[in-house]
Order: C-alpha cells, then structure tokens, then sequence
C-alpha cells in the first residue's frame, strides 16, 4: 500500500456527532471505536469516540476522536481540510452541506487564479477548503 495522508480531526465530546454529520454529506462506511468498549470510563470517557474513521466510496478517508482529558481543543485553528477536484457537482454540493450552519469565511467563487475557491468554519467548528479546478481556459 502506498502512504497516505488522512486528516485526523479531535473534538471536544463530540466526535460521534461530527462523524455522523461527515457521513450524511459525504456517505461511506464509518467505523466508531468508544473507549468503553476498551474497558476505559476513566473521567467519564466510557462514551467519547476513541477512533473513528469514515471511509467514502470517493476515496476519502476522514478519521476523528475526542480529546482526552486535560488538554484543550482550539476549534478551527488547527487543521483545515481541503477537498479538491474537477467533479464541480459534487464538491458543490459538499460545499451546500458543510457550510450550511456553520460559517463562510471565503465565498465559494471564481478565484484570480481560475478555479472555483471557498472556506468554511462548520457547525463543529472544523475549516474546509473546497477547490474545484478550472477544466477548460477563459
């Protein structure tokens, strides 16, 4: 297998709603690890999502967990996700569910280098850049 680079988000308790989110917009297969099922409920954690991972029949692979206790998540500053390609009907619509309650911080638009570009904070507070590349000049 070669390498691969997959985006691993942490959440603060919320980890399984947020995958169950990116699964309704993005469909696949997810797989939820609790760390209750591992024996673990120290400090209430029996519930929080150990490791999660969302597989898409599109070739991308998301994987997420809540934060352990003590350390502190700072949403939205620390990682961002891009998702880029030439199949503008599906990153548009990507773009419709991600944004959708959450915040836009760059429209989705024609950008000065040709392509379609936008960001956005979702409602769990994760960034997305959507890219959707320029496929014929002008």
């Amino acid at each position: 297998m070669a390498s691969r680079l997959n985006p691993y988000l942490s959440f603060d308790g919320d980890a399984g709603d947020a995958l169950a989110f990116y699964q309704h917009v993005f469909g696949g297969d997810l797989r939820v690890n609790r760390f209750g099922a591992f024996g673990t409920d120290d400090h209430g954690m029996a519930d929080k999502v150990m490791h999660g991972q969302l597989e898409t029949t599109s070739g991308f692979i998301l994987m997420a967990a809540d934060m352990p206790p003590g350390e502190e998540r700072r949403p939205g500053n620390d990682l961002a996700v891009s998702l880029g390609g030439d199949d503008a009907e599906d990153l548009r619509g990507y773009w419709r569910a991600l944004s959708a309650g959450g915040t836009v911080t760059v429209a989705l638009e024609r950008q000065p280098w040709g392509d379609e570009f936008g960001m956005c904070r979702d409602k769990f507070g994760t960034s997305w850049m959507v890219d959707i590349a320029r496929t014929a000049p002008g």
